[in-house]
């Protein structure tokens, strides 16, 4: 007898990706199959992916990118990919499909929709993506990351929290060295887009720390392709020992190692300080959608676990004040990393997994 089959259906960046690969890891655990839709863009996120997931690049695109021409492409592309979808579809025969956001995902939710398979959503955020928004109601169940989530009438949601990588799980609770006169490690993450702002603001916060706590600090930035020569150029010019890379394959490792984290609120970025337990600073990106950002904070922020900085006020002078406040605070930093350890999940996957294996055995059952 064949194995049941899976398809997940995710957009093109790590806050989709990450959790879609969670959910793959689990499912292969439990003798699924698991193909994986996505673009050109989610595919370059998919080097962590299990080796037996297949993936299958789609066409798809987004009226939020592009000019005027690659505007009037869109519904041409999408088009393209929900056919290619339903093809693919009718001859893998899959068992349930899962949409965890971003406009790849439009084909195969589309298609999973029309050929009436079972068929569910995942939303990270605590505010419904666009593509997500679109599909709440013709879904046969949403799952939650983020609690409450803000849902449109008539739906609703099971909160299972965001899945963690196995990589992230295998440093859970891993043990907090509080600050102090000995090597130090800040991690700055801008999120799998990056974030222009932190590279802005984060180095000279940190060139205004006090010299006998600068000499102890080591930085890993996460800074984007395009600022990374001028932010290493910084750092060095001021003494700070920084490793500067546009994007971090181990992200659990350096997090597990430092004192402190610098971060947007990212759904992943959020999830995997709950799950390691770390001290962070949060900064949301202001023009996410809904403000959905702040709100996958607000948990983290609540608990103690972490201090909010909004955009509009984070500059060199008060970021400074906040670092230095936390890495001169050891007792108070070993209860921010316990707090954030008060508020994480790590059964989400499983939780997420379980709704996957209702779903299916319901499938079976119509």
């Amino acid at each position: 007898m064949t194995s049941p089959l899976l398809i997940i259906a995710a957009g093109g960046t790590g806050g989709h990706m990450f959790p879609a690969q969670a959910l793959a890891e689990v499912m292969l655990a439990r003798g699924w199959r698991v193909k994986l839709s996505t673009d050109a863009r989610g595919a370059r996120y998919t080097g962590g992916f299990p080796h037996t997931v297949e993936i299958q690049q789609i066409s798809s695109a987004t009226f939020a990118r592009g000019g005027l021409a690659a505007k009037a492409l869109v519904p041409f592309r999408i088009f393209g990919g929900v056919v290619g979808a339903i093809m693919g579809m009718m001859r893998d025969k899959p068992t349930v499909v899962v949409g965890f956001g971003g406009y790849p995902s439009i084909p195969a939710l589309t298609a999973a929709w029309i050929l009436r398979k079972p068929r569910m959503i995942h939303e990270q955020n605590g505010v419904l993506g666009r593509v997500n928004t679109l599909f709440a109601k013709r879904v046969d169940a949403v799952a939650c990351g983020t609690w409450p989530t803000a849902l449109p009438e008539g739906v609703e949601g099971y909160h299972v929290g965001n899945p963690v990588r196995a990589s992230v799980l295998e440093r859970a609770g891993a043990g907090y060295i509080a600050p102090g006169d000995y090597p130090m490690e800040l991690l700055v993450m801008g999120g799998s887009q990056g974030a222009r702002i932190l590279s802005e603001v984060v180095p000279p916060a940190i060139a205004n720390l006090p010299m006998q706590m600068l000499r102890n600090i080591r930085v890993s930035h996460q800074a984007r392709d395009e600022d990374g020569e001028r932010v290493s150029k910084f750092y060095a010019e001021n003494g700070i020992n920084a490793d500067v890379q546009p994007f971090f394959h181990d992200v659990p490792r350096r997090m597990s190692e430092a004192q402190l984290v610098i971060s947007r609120a990212g759904a992943s970025s959020v999830a995997d300080l709950s799950i390691i337990g770390r001290p962070s600073i949060l900064i949301p990106y202001a023009a996410a959608t809904g403000d959905h950002q702040t709100a996958n904070a607000r948990g983290l922020v609540d608990a103690g676990a972490a201090i909010l900085v909004p955009e509009h006020m984070a500059n060199p002078d008060s970021l400074s004040a906040q670092i230095e406040m936390v890495l001169s605070n050891p007792d108070g930093a070993l209860q921010m990393a316990r707090a954030a350890l008060s508020v994480g999940k790590p059964d989400a996957a499983e939780e997420l997994a379980q709704m996957v294996e209702a779903l299916a055995n319901k499938g079976t059952q119509t």
